[in-house]
């Protein structure tokens, strides 16, 4: 009785951190309500195991041009579940001038045909159908990726000085707290 227990625990091991080689990422992309063109062309490699957390190794570091560009480190990770991309890192998405990390991407509604960006502060929308087949990427240096205190020290500098009164107050209190 014993032997069969632990045949039975070995094999429920092994299956829940079974790492995924027998599709690619494009079809695990699309198994979770994802689009493929998510990721660029240029996939050499990737892992997804059972717990959801996969990572994608891309040839190089890379631009590709949707609405706006995205950057892609070499490695891209996250914790994939239906319809999102949570935790993620290394994408980068520009907007004006500036370079954002994507924190994650997910897919509320399939039939609204709408994909969302989250970068932190905000969540951008895109249509679901720019993303249905994988791009070309351009190889790249990485951008400088601006986070939210280069941005208050840029504005607290070139704004008047009461704003910039305002945002040390605003550190000064988050520091004290």
């Amino acid at each position: 009785m014993l032997p069969q227990f632990l045949v039975t625990v070995l094999l429920a091991i092994s299956i829940s951190t079974h790492v995924c080689y027998s599709s690619s990422v494009y079809e695990v992309l699309r198994s979770n309500g994802l689009p493929m063109g998510l990721l660029p062309n240029g996939v050499n490699d990737f892992r997804f195991d059972g717990d959801g957390k996969f990572i994608a190794y891309l040839d190089r570091e890379c631009n590709a041009k949707y609405e706006s560009e995205l950057h892609y480190d070499r490695n891209v990770s996250g914790f994939l579940s239906y319809g999102q991309i949570a935790n993620l890192s290394g994408i980068s998405a520009q907007d004006l001038f500036l370079w954002f990390p994507v924190k994650e991407i997910r897919v509320d509604v399939p039939s609204s045909g709408l994909i969302y960006f989250d970068v932190g502060v905000v969540s951008k929308q895109f249509s679901l159908s720019m993303f249905e087949t994988p791009r070309d990427c351009t190889a790249v240096p990485p951008p400088d990726v601006v986070d939210g205190g280069f941005i208050a020290r840029i504005a607290s500098k070139s704004l008047p000085s009461k704003l910039g009164y305002g945002l040390d107050r605003f550190n000064f209190m988050r520091a004290i707290s």
